[in-house]
């Protein structure tokens, strides 16, 4: 059973490859991604990590969590599933009443 990480405090520039090399050492990774602001396109700082097992994500928490990559100490864990967020996100609802 894979293990999905979170990778926080990530330098900026930091590509999707670099981030899966970062964790290969440690296991096998099925997939690596840098979250991206989807206006700009620039790194958020943060994103997560797939690896093969839960014994390959624990070694990998183990060993990157606190480490300094980059001039950032890292913040490594298991990711937790997203959140609903429903419908407070802000911005035009069609649902509003009007008040005029």
């Amino acid at each position: 059973m894979s293990m999905t990480l979170y990778v926080a405090n990530l330098d900026f520039q930091i590509t999707n490859d670099e981030l899966q090399h970062l964790f290969a050492a440690n296991g096998t990774v099925e997939s690596a991604s840098v979250v991206t602001d989807r206006e700009t396109g620039r790194s958020r700082g943060f994103g997560f990590v797939q690896m093969a097992s839960r014994d390959e994500g624990q070694a990998a928490i183990s060993e990157l969590n606190g480490k300094d990559y980059q001039g950032r100490n890292l913040i490594v864990n298991e990711a937790r599933p997203r959140e609903n967020r429903g419908d407070n996100r802000g911005g035009y609802s069609s649902n509003r009443s009007s008040r005029w």
